[in-house]
């Protein structure tokens, strides 16, 4: 895919240096840094479409990198890369606004699938940046990842955003919890499964100063965002 610009933060030199020729091969510009701290300076000085994460590097873990990127960039996609495979770990990656998780080992060609449909997703987003919507009592501004309420500001992700967005455009009615993750995430499995329901929790908390809001649990099904 030409043109795309690629990190690759890997402090194995010998994965990240057959990582980087087998992308730069599939036509991908990619900057190959040995660790998280290394990463991060040059996240702050270059524009990337994409992040690859080892989470076990020096200095600065995986983790700590991706809080410290989304805490200035709420956009660009991150793909984790781990030899962990507990679910907390995976969920927790979810949740840190993760866009998907490799398990090492791993096939370059399933990875090359993950970067492609990543990429296809994040460049077909479904939130629309130029609409202000009024919530109950809530102003939402998807432009500026915002929520005000009383004149109070509050700041969201852009995943909560998504997320947010997604609920409202299907107000007042059932939203299959299946179809919702196909929608957001381009697949649906457990670790997707809980890491929804830790945004789901997140935005609750955000909206209960409005009781005329509510999302509503329908069991084996999914959600009801009610807006009265």
């Amino acid at each position: 895919m030409k043109g795309v610009n690629i990190l690759l933060a890997e402090d194995d030199l010998n994965l990240g240096s057959l990582l980087k020729d087998f992308l730069e091969a599939e036509g991908f510009h990619v900057m190959l840094c040995k660790d998280g701290e290394v990463a991060l300076q040059t996240v702050l000085q270059l524009q990337f479409d994409l992040m690859l994460l080892d989470v076990m590097m020096p200095k600065m873990d995986g983790f700590s990198l991706a809080t410290e990127i989304r805490s200035k960039n709420k956009t660009t996609p991150i793909i984790f890369l781990t030899a962990k495979s507990l679910k907390e770990d995976k969920i927790k990656g979810y949740g840190l606004g993760a866009d998907d998780y490799l398990t090492k080992p791993f096939d370059e060609e399933e990875l090359l699938c993950k970067i492609k449909a990543v990429l296809k997703r994040t460049a077909q987003s479904p939130v629309d940046l130029n609409e202000t919507l009024q919530i109950g009592a809530y102003i939402f501004d998807p432009r500026n990842l915002s929520l005000i309420y009383n004149g109070s500001l509050k700041r969201i992700t852009e995943k909560e955003c998504e997320i947010l967005l997604y609920l409202y455009n299907h107000r007042n009615v059932v939203i299959k919890r299946d179809q919702m993750l196909k929608d957001l995430w381009g697949q649906n499995d457990y670790f997707l499964g809980r890491s929804l329901d830790v945004f789901i929790t997140k935005i609750r908390k955000y909206l209960k100063d409005d009781p005329a809001i509510e999302i509503e649990n329908v069991f084996r099904v999914g959600f009801i965002f009610n807006v009265r």
